[in-house]
């Protein structure tokens, strides 16, 4: 952990609270960074909508998606290099811009992955069981809904354990995801240009790549979708504290993971909306395994096994690998007295946060099955109003990057464009994307089954009733224990600057 965290942080005051030092290397944490997205999950849930809005040009979406996600990645990894804290948004922005700012920050990573791995699990228990032929498991919601709180207290169990097995486990199921994803596409790309497509096939063409070929509404919209798919690489630098080269190794984790997640949309992308044909797609917009069930029976025949599990794969590494932010980050917030102090423990044998790493499960549990009660809808609706949550704090990132590094930003062209105008841009996109989210969300008309509460989206209703809950226990907090918001914030040591450049 940065010994210049802010007000000498919490390692002066809890010496003991330590994570395990050096137990993963670059490459396990870009294996953890690109099974957070759950690549295959993340194009089975999108692919259909962003083909609905853009047509043909849905891999131009996915590329211009790309842009923000790139520039917010190289704010986290200037970021690290001078403070190698698990909480980083909170960590950083708090030194940046304040504890009120921060603890925010800190507060919508949280509930990110309370919101959103329930819904994992479920995606993970639902297509196994299919690729399982047991169909009529899969559409019973009691034993669906009981196997998929098993597989989150079996993956956080294995969080806990430690890190390096949760690496381990995560080789394994990247290994098989990108192997069933990259079979599906050859044998896509083989019968579209054998001719043997069995729906509207289309031949692939560079000019798919166009962001703008299908408008600019079609364009806004599909961005939306977009940055919903990168979301999640950040995971490899919130475990900066237990990654061999802390300085550098988790932002380079985090900037490949984009990279890599590019190219395997892309591919895909080309695939699908190759050999599918637009009109198939958007037809079944909504129902993701109709673009992944069916449509890996029409490419793959009786080996359409191997596309479901690909799904299943993807989203059971996503249910354990989106656990670690939101634990590390309840870790960072508790040991620098932001929440309580309880929540700060370390497990002596393992050295893993297991407090905040089981209250993360349990929430996320609770939040689960609560949601699947209220209507069949209310699920998907806590999950699209992820969006409002993702773009805030990566938007907060993005500032705070520029704001702590602005006395060095003009000493060089790099310091001007990587460290502050890169990482503004990338703020600034995602601001206007969370501008366009809440006007969307703000029309019941635009939800699923365009059910309305209080007048609004149900989306909008959750991010707003999520907000509203952080700042009232925030300010309770305030109350309760004042010393986070006494801290002096941190400033820039230009000879750390200075040393550590790339």
């Amino acid at each position: 952990m940065a010994q210049d965290s802010v007000g000498g942080g919490a390692g002066a005051e809890i010496p003991d609270a330590q994570l395990k030092h050096n137990a993963i290397g670059f490459l396990d944490a870009l294996v953890i960074g690109l099974n957070s997205t759950s690549p295959a999950y993340s194009l089975a849930a999108v692919i259909g909508p962003i083909v609905a809005l853009a047509g043909i040009y849905a891999p131009g979406v996915m590329l211009a998606s790309f842009v923000p996600m790139l520039l917010i990645a190289a704010a986290f990894y200037y970021l690290n290099k001078v403070d190698q804290d698990c909480g980083t948004t909170f960590s950083w922005v708090t030194r940046a811009m304040g504890p009120w700012a921060g603890w925010l920050g800190g507060w919508a990573i949280t509930m990110t992955g309370v919101l959103v791995i329930g819904s994992l699990a479920d995606v993970a228990v639902n297509f196994g069981l299919l690729a399982a032929g047991l169909d009529g498991w899969a559409a019973n919601p009691v034993i669906r809904q009981t196997l998929a709180v098993l597989v989150i207290l079996a993956m956080t169990a294995i969080c806990v354990i430690g890190t390096e097995l949760s690496a381990h486990l995560q080789d394994v199921l990247i290994l098989a995801q990108v192997l069933f994803l990259l079979a599906f596409s050859v044998v896509a790309f083989y019968r579209i240009y054998a001719g043997t497509s069995t729906l509207d096939s289309i031949e692939p063409s560079l000019s798919w790549l166009n962001p703008f070929g299908a408008g600019g509404a079609a364009l806004t919209g599909g961005l939306l979708l977009g940055v919903f798919i990168y979301w999640g690489w950040e995971s490899a630098v919130n475990l900066t504290e237990e990654v061999q080269d802390s300085a550098t190794a988790p932002g380079k984790a985090g900037i490949w993971s984009t990279v890599v997640l590019l190219v395997t949309y892309l591919s895909v992308g080309f695939a699908i909306v190759g050999y599918a044909g637009t009109a198939f797609l958007a037809e079944r917009a909504g129902e993701e395994e109709a673009i992944f069930a069916v449509l890996a029976h029409e490419v793959m025949g009786g080996w359409d096994w191997m596309v479901l599990m690909a799904v299943c794969t993807s989203a059971l590494a996503s249910t354990q690998t989106t656990i670690i932010p939101a634990s590390r980050t309840a870790l960072s917030m508790a040991r620098r007295h932001a929440l309580p102090h309880r929540l700060a423990h370390i497990q002596p044998r393992f050295r893993t946060p297991d407090v905040s790493t089981w209250w993360v499960a349990g929430i996320a549990i609770a939040w689960y099955l609560v949601v699947n009660q209220i209507s069949e809808n209310a699920l998907l609706d806590s999950l699209t109003a992820l969006s409002l949550l993702i773009a805030f704090y990566y938007a907060l990132t993005g500032v705070a990057c520029a704001v702590y590094y602005r006395r060095h930003l003009l000493e060089n062209l790099h310091n001007f464009l990587l460290i502050g105008l890169g990482p503004l841009i990338g703020a600034g996109l995602l601001v206007w994307l969370l501008v366009e989210s809440v006007n969307d969300m703000s029309n019941p008309e635009n939800s699923a089954g365009g059910v309305s509460w209080f007048g609004l989206g149900p989306p909008l209703v959750i991010g707003i009733g999520i907000a509203a809950v952080g700042v009232l226990i925030m300010c309770f907090w305030r109350v309760q224990d004042g010393r986070f918001w006494r801290e002096r914030r941190g400033v820039v040591d230009p000879e750390l600057v200075h040393r550590r450049k790339p």
